[in-house]
């Protein structure tokens, strides 16, 4: 199984390629330079494995949510190779990829995973971890403000960037279940791959038509009437 996988949701870029589970990552901390990182990125990982788009069976990306003008470069940088080589697609989401960054490196089990919306919003989602050691959404994902967030059914770890501006609000709001907070989570490609080679596995991909972005928010930007 040979799986490119890319994500520039953030102000971090990074793109991996998993061979056979052996995952390889360039990430880098680039903003407003993906569009100039990513391709060259692309380009070394494929030549360091001797691999062509052909080659490959799957392109995973991280489909949101995120910034909207990242999340649409790693979108429209996986429809041009998966057109060109005709190849499958996995969307995956940037909530999940936090909360596999952060089961693949700690004991706990349930990860209350929170990214800044803007405009005083974050994006929420509360994932376990499943019997594979992967992450999987409890309910829904959402872009709420901080004060109205779902609460969970049990106790677990805060993680993402919402915590560190929110960290007040957050914590007040799931005292009860919150064992303890890390803001310093980026998205990596790496558990894109990850997610993605699984889903892969399981025949769980879509045409390039339907690997659209996930913006949450219905509006990318408010009125100052609305704010």
């Amino acid at each position: 199984m040979k799986l490119l996988a890319l994500e520039t949701s953030t102000e971090a870029c990074s793109v991996a390629l998993n061979i056979d589970n052996n995952i390889q990552e360039i990430f880098e901390i680039a903003p407003r330079e993906h569009t100039k990182r990513i391709l060259p990125m692309i380009d070394q990982l494929m030549a360091t494995a001797e691999l062509t788009p052909q080659q490959l069976d799957g392109i995973a990306f991280s489909c949101g949510p995120g910034s909207f003008t990242g999340i649409r470069i790693a979108t429209g940088i996986t429809h041009g190779i998966a057109l060109g080589a005709d190849l499958p697609v996995i969307p995956i989401s940037t909530l999940a990829a936090l909360a596999q960054q952060f089961f693949n490196h700690n004991p706990e089990t349930l990860a209350f995973t929170g990214m800044d919306a803007r405009m005083q919003e974050i994006f929420w989602g509360i994932y376990a971890k499943n019997s594979n050691g992967l992450a999987e959404l409890i309910g829904q994902e959402s872009v709420t403000p901080a004060s109205k967030i779902s609460i969970p059914q049990g106790l677990g770890v805060g993680i993402g960037s919402a915590w560190n501006l929110y960290q007040q609000t957050l914590t007040a709001k799931l005292k009860p279940w919150l064992q303890r907070y890390d803001a310093d989570y980026l998205p990596h490609a790496r558990e894109i791959s990850q997610l993605g080679a699984n889903a892969l596995q399981q025949g769980k991909t879509v045409t390039v038509a339907d690997a659209q972005p996930v913006y949450l928010r219905n509006k990318v930007a408010k009125k100052a009437s609305e704010r």
